[in-house]
């Protein structure tokens, strides 16, 4: 599908008035990024003296605690995020009411609360209400899991139906049951059109670890505030904020990276049942094509 059959294609004017419009919107924001940089090095933030705490030996191991407990929380909420999504996602695409409606109601209810609601309800109602205690890691990982997961099942659910209609005929007309159906025909076709969007939730899973800071998990953002407050090292709490912000973006890159590694790697894979041409039948046909001697055209 071309883009003229969504909008109609811009003329000379347009064209023009778009380029216009685009070179001035980037000269602002040069020049407000510019503004921000001047007010930056003249109120002295990229003096040495406001950046000596990161040569310290003590400090850099503190953000690389910090750092490694971001990580874990992030690696099994999402893990956990794609197992609840997945079966959630089947729950709801399932023939049985009894199946569907409950998953279908969970899936709505959690992506209607907000995380932070969960997180505290978790961590705070659970110890409270019910007795149980729930560690800080407990329930930022759970947090993100029912609001993620909810989530993901919703792509997982749209990824399968944006499929046609007659992958899914053509495979029960073979006499496959729908769990082969599902397995062996719609997930693998649906993957490669969510992996975009899985992974663009999944960088929103990184980023929200940043809520454990709330509930007194060591994360980054909270290490970062426990370092900017501290007096003896001059409160460099726009400092520690840039460090952590650049360790963020970095991340996200990286994640970005693998999926777009991934996503080469699946369609790079050949299609499964395409029969393959022998070499002397295809000799055979490029001399028949040619009218070569001996050769019926």
């Amino acid at each position: 599908m071309t883009a003229a059959v969504l909008y109609d294609a811009p003329g000379p004017r347009a064209r023009r008035r778009n380029l216009l419009l685009g070179v001035a919107g980037t000269a602002v924001l040069l020049a407000v990024a510019g503004f921000v940089l001047h007010r930056l090095v003249a109120t002295g933030q990229f003096d040495g003296r406001v950046w000596e705490w990161i040569l310290f030996k003590n400090i850099q191991l503190l953000l690389l605690d910090a750092l490694f407990n971001t990580l874990r929380a992030f690696a099994l909420a999402a893990v956990l995020s794609l197992v609840f999504g997945a079966v959630f996602a089947a729950g709801r695409l399932s023939d049985h009411r009894w199946i569907s409606r409950p998953a279908t109601t969970v899936i709505e209810f959690f992506r209607a609360v907000p995380l932070l609601i969960l997180i505290f309800i978790l961590y705070f109602g659970v110890s409270r209400g019910l007795g149980v205690n729930v560690s800080a890691f407990t329930a930022l990982v759970l947090g993100l899991m029912l609001y993620n997961g909810s989530v993901l099942a919703e792509v997982f659910r749209a990824g399968v139906a944006s499929l046609p209609r007659g992958q899914s005929e053509a495979a029960y007309a073979l006499g496959m049951r729908k769990t082969q159906v599902m397995t062996n025909v719609l997930l693998p076709q649906a993957l490669r059109l969510m992996l975009p969007t899985i992974v663009s939730q999944l960088v929103v899973v990184l980023k929200d670890t940043a809520l454990g800071f709330i509930i007194l998990y060591p994360e980054l953002l909270y290490q970062a505030r426990f370092l900017g407050s501290q007096g003896q090292l001059g409160s460099p709490i726009l400092q520690v904020a840039l460090v952590v912000a650049v360790i963020y973006i970095a991340m996200c890159l990286l994640l970005s990276r693998v999926a777009t590694l991934l996503e080469r790697r699946t369609r790079r894979v050949p299609k499964a049942g395409a029969p393959a041409v022998p070499v002397e039948v295809q000799g055979e046909r490029d001399l028949a094509g040619t009218g070569a001697p001996g050769t019926t055209p």
